[in-house]
């Protein structure tokens, strides 16, 4: 399993481990430059081994922040993906864990930021104690330096006689360093897992004030708080030799007073490039939100489900994408990620959105979907739509063979994928790279079923006709059912068709046993490469991908499950 995982895997790894390895290298380049450089020296002298932490951690945070708006630059990612830039298979898989890699770095620059903020925290104190009448020797005399005319001071608290928390907040870079602490902390804590699911809204007003750590962030070393010999200072100050004549340095023609500057700001050169996309992001979206787009249908679905058909000049997409939807009569900033579950052939694009939260709960009753009655197309809400953009999905077409597994809502990709494969086996002409498809859809409602029964029926039609009914395998899974319901499907066991779905394909009950479908995949391909597709719960993700590791043979000419996760 551990060969196999490699196999799989080995790209992603390698991927961390440069990003790793970039940080590292970094960090210690940088920390070992502040230990040695001669022009440090003196600010050595006072602030110790803690200038050097605090220095690599503010260049590694520098690296950190160029990364994180990239992987989130939606229309980039796209553009990558069509391009010739990106090769296919395992390096188009990279771009599908972009969010990954963004969750990645956002913890690179958390560690970073908590190791710059304990190391400046030190700083001060010891700037702070080198003001007082306990500091002796050198340390006393550079603190003194900048009390008479012509002298440039390297300890930038003057006097004993206040606190460390007052002195940093009358600087520029202590004001900034507090914001950027309260920003960042505000869209750690509300980027967990639990606030993402009860309350997106919250997540995603609070990861805006990321505007507010930008630019705190390029204007944070103006302060310029640490400062250095200047490179003049060195010429006429000998380090090594003055710094034993330290009483003598207004005297000695050979050891003049030391002139510091501090460094000019350089952070806002790593992360100007990114900013400068993502703001190029932004303003295309905002032309997107300009066009005209035209709902041509509302349907509600049992189990709160809600569809819209809608329409846009020069819209074009592919199976499994998905768009942003914006409805600016419930929130003019607020955009949410939805599937298509459309077809490339329609002329027109639909959406599959399930009541999950405050903002879902207000465009069903903005539809008029409560209680079934619609209002006339032209007193609907307005809709602004951004996209479409790439999913893990829009790849199935390059595998022989594809695995696609839905729970719950997670069908509204798939949903794309088979009206796609329906139509294409309408063209008689049409030559498919994908010759096998197995559906997996576990589902706790059975009502969920209706508005996908349909689809499937005329699919499953479609194939037997064109003799192709070996072409799709779909397994429906039931999980929750009634006392009522079991009687009922006991009864109607024996019929040609299922109960519930009216398919020839009768569904199961309870949850899918993955070992013995993964085991009967691979004995049926055995010298393919299967795509495995997945939408739903991270639970069932990590079964499905620990499935693909086992499955996978070491073998090159074996089976190969390469896993795929939709995530936007």
């Amino acid at each position: 399993m551990r060969m196999c995982w490699i196999l799989n895997e080995s790209l992603s790894a390698i991927v961390v481990l440069a990003w790793l390895g970039v940080n590292l290298f970094l960090f210690i380049d940088t920390f070992c430059r502040y230990e040695e450089d001669e022009s440090f020296f003196y600010t050595r002298v006072i602030l110790g081994s803690t200038l050097a932490w605090a220095r690599a951690s503010a260049l590694c945070l520098n690296f950190n922040c160029m990364l994180i708006l990239l992987p989130i630059s939606r229309n980039l990612i796209s553009f990558i993906r069509g391009s010739s830039m990106c090769c296919r298979g395992p390096w188009q898989r990279q771009l599908d864990k972009n969010l990954k890699f963004h969750k990645l770095v956002a913890y690179g620059i958390a560690v970073n930021a908590t190791i710059h903020i304990v190391a400046h925290v030190f700083n001060l104190e010891r700037f702070h104690w080198s003001q007082s009448e306990d500091a002796r020797g050198l340390v006393a005399a550079l603190s003194k330096l900048g009390n008479i005319p012509n002298e440039s001071y390297l300890n930038p608290v003057r006097t004993f006689h206040t606190s460390t928390t007052t002195e940093s907040l009358k600087t520029i870079s202590g004001v900034t360093g507090m914001v950027i602490s309260l920003t960042l902390i505000l869209i750690m804590t509300s980027s967990t897992e639990f606030i993402r699911q009860s309350s997106y809204e919250l997540f995603w007003y609070t990861h805006h004030v990321f505007i507010m750590f930008f630019l705190c962030l390029a204007v944070h070393g103006a302060g310029r708080i640490i400062r250095s010999q200047t490179p003049e200072s060195l010429l006429l100050h000998n380090v090594t030799f003055c710094r034993h004549h330290y009483t003598k340095w207004q005297e000695a023609a050979q050891c003049p007073v030391p002139q510091f500057s501090g460094k000019e700001p350089s952070a806002w050169k790593w992360v100007l490039g990114p900013v400068v996309v993502y703001a190029w992001e932004r303003i295309i979206r905002f032309w997107r939100f300009q066009q005209e787009v035209v709902i041509t249908k509302v349907v509600s679905h049992p189990s709160a489900v809600l569809e819209l058909c809608m329409k846009k000049r020069h819209f074009k997409m592919a199976p499994g994408q998905y768009v942003l939807l914006q409805c600016p009569s419930i929130s003019g900033l607020e955009w949410h990620p939805f599937t298509l579950t459309s077809a490339p052939q329609e002329d027109f694009f639909s959406v599959h959105i399930r009541v999950a939260g405050d903002w879902t709960e207000a465009l069903f009753k903005a539809f008029g979907a409560e209680g079934q009655a619609f209002e006339a197309p032209r007193s609907l809400p307005r809709l602004a739509v951004d996209g479409p953009y790439g999913a893990a999905l829009t790849d199935v077409f390059h595998y022989p063979v594809g695995v696609c597994i839905a729970a719950g809502i997670g069908v509204t990709p798939f949903a794309s994928l088979l009206k796609s494969i329906w139509y294409k086996c309408c063209e008689s002409q049409s030559q498919l790279r994908l010759s096998k498809v197995y559906f997996y859809w576990v589902c706790r409602d059975a009502q969920a079923f209706e508005w996908f029964a349909d689809l499937l029926l005329s699919l499953e039609t479609r194939l037997s006709e064109q003799g192709k009914a070996h072409f799709l395998s779909y397994h429906i899974f039931l999980t929750g059912w009634d006392e009522n319901q079991a009687i009922h499907i006991a009864l109607h066991w024996d019929q040609n068709t299922d109960v519930i779905t009216g398919l020839k394909q009768k569904t199961f009950y309870g949850r899918p046993d993955w070992n013995k479908e993964f085991k009967q995949i691979a004995y049926s391909h055995p010298s393919s490469s299967i795509g495995v597709f997945s939408c739903g719960p991270k639970a069932l993700s990590k079964t499905l991908q620990r499935m693909c590791h086992v499955y996978s043979s070491v073998d090159p000419r074996g089976v190969h499950f390469y896993y795929n996760k939709e995530s936007f």
